[in-house]
C-alpha cells in the first residue's frame, strides 16, 4: 500500500468516512481474526479488538501523535495484538501462539515495545508538563545528571532543599501518572530495556 493510500485512509478515519472505514475493516479484519481465534478468542472478541484498535488510531489522528515508522497494516496489526495481549493478561489466559502470516509484510515484535514505549512517554510528558515551573527545571536537571550540589547552584537553592525539592517533584508526578486510567493498562504491559 503507497503513502498516499495511507494517507486517504487516515484521513478517512479520522472524517469518519463510512466507505473507507468499510473497507480497511474487510481488508484487514481476516489477520486480526485468525491471531485471536488462534489466541482463546472468539468472534465477539474479534469485533471489539477491532474496533477498539481503529478507536486509538482515531484518538491519536485526533490529538496528532500518530508517528509511522512501518506500513498502516502493520501498526494495526500491533495495535491489536497488543491490545489482545493486555486483555488475555487481565483474564490470566495465556497466549498459545504467535503465528501469523502477514503478505509480505515484516512483522516484528519491535512494533509493539515501540507502540508501549511511546504511550509511557506520552503519559510522562503529558504529566511532567503539568508541574510547575521550580519541578519541572529541578527534574531536568536530574534528568541530565546533575548532582544534587550543581543543581543547588543552577536554581540558588541549597543542597538539602534541592533534595527535598527532587523527591517532593518527583512524588507528584508519580501521583500525577497514577492516576491516569492508561496506567493501569501500561503498567501491565513488558516492556524491554
Amino acid at each position: 500500500m503507497s503513502k498516499s493510500e495511507e494517507c486517504k485512509i487516515l484521513e478517512g478515519i479520522i472524517a469518519g468516512e463510512e466507505a473507507v472505514i468499510k473497507a480497511f475493516y474487510k481488508k484487514n479484519q481476516p489477520y486480526i481474526r485468525r491471531y485471536i481465534l488462534q489466541n482463546s478468542g472468539n468472534e465477539e472478541d474479534v469485533e471489539d479488538v477491532f474496533q477498539d484498535a481503529l478507536v486509538f488510531i482515531y484518538q491519536k489522528l485526533k490529538t496528532d501523535s500518530l508517528e509511522l515508522h512501518c506500513s498502516l497494516r502493520t501498526y494495526f496489526y500491533a495495535v491489536c495484538k497488543n491490545i489482545w495481549r493486555n486483555r488475555l493478561r487481565k483474564n490470566k489466559k495465556l497466549v498459545i501462539t504467535e503465528e501469523i502470516h502477514l503478505t509480505s509484510e515484516d512483522m516484528s515484535i519491535s512494533v509493539i515495545e515501540e507502540i508501549t514505549h511511546k504511550e509511557r512517554q506520552h503519559l510522562y510528558r503529558k504529566y511532567f508538563m503539568r508541574l510547575n515551573d521550580s519541578c519541572k527545571e529541578v527534574l531536568t536537571l536530574v534528568f541530565d545528571g546533575k548532582s544534587m550540589k550543581e543543581i543547588g547552584k543552577l536554581t540558588g537553592y541549597s543542597e538539602g532543599y534541592t533534595r527535598k525539592k527532587k523527591f517532593e517533584c518527583k512524588r507528584s508526578l508519580i501521583e500525577m501518572i497514577e492516576k491516569d486510567p492508561l496506567y493501569q493498562e501500561l503498567k501491565f504491559t513488558p516492556e524491554k530495556e
